[in-house]
């Protein structure tokens, strides 16, 4: 559909967009696509100073009501990710967060992604006991949410050309909402 907007209409059209990053299938919010193959060059090589800043609604209430949960992550032959010590065996992954909002056995939380490892926030938080809502994979299997309580809310970059700061915030999704107004 993004590339059928960038050609105009035009499938003979050279343009497109070339993806930067992913979600996970059910987190909500914000993508970073490029214009050119150089832009998402540039915008991948730089990754790590991108700023990505998410929402979730976890399971529980967090003590400390803020910090940073480092693991090695990795995967499993089922495709399930997983914390480990051995560094040999993971990758280090890094997530601040800092609580929001408390209520009825849920914490709204702002995180921090400081490194973006495939399911990191999900595995983070339920390590931690705090699984987000509606997660299917990483969940306690209580159905508080119809969708995964994850949303991309904001992202900082460098912009590849003009080297200017480039921020753009979504704010916090209707659906969360009307969750926390439930709590």
């Amino acid at each position: 559909m993004l590339n059928d907007y960038v050609r105009k209409g035009n499938p003979k059209s050279r343009n497109r967009a070339y993806v930067v990053h992913r979600l996970d299938r059910d987190t909500s919010g914000i993508l970073l696509f490029a214009k050119s193959e150089q832009a998402k060059t540039f915008l991948q090589e730089h990754w790590e100073q991108t700023d990505k800043r998410y929402l979730a609604i976890v399971h529980g209430r967090l003590t400390p009501k803020e910090g940073k949960i480092s693991t090695y992550l990795a995967e499993n032959s089922a495709q399930r990710v997983y914390s480990t010590l051995d560094p040999a065996r993971g990758k280090l992954s890094h997530t601040t967060y800092t609580v929001l909002k408390e209520a009825r056995g849920f914490s709204l939380v702002e995180i921090h992604l400081l490194t973006g490892r495939k399911h990191q926030i999900r595995v983070h938080f339920a390590g931690k006991g705090h699984p987000v809502a509606g997660d299917r994979k990483y969940g306690n299997g209580d159905p508080a949410s119809k969708r995964l309580a994850l949303h991309a809310r904001s992202i900082s970059f460098t912009h590849p050309f003009s080297k200017k700061k480039m921020t753009f915030d979504t704010g916090m999704p209707e659906e969360f909402a009307r969750l926390l107004g439930k709590m």
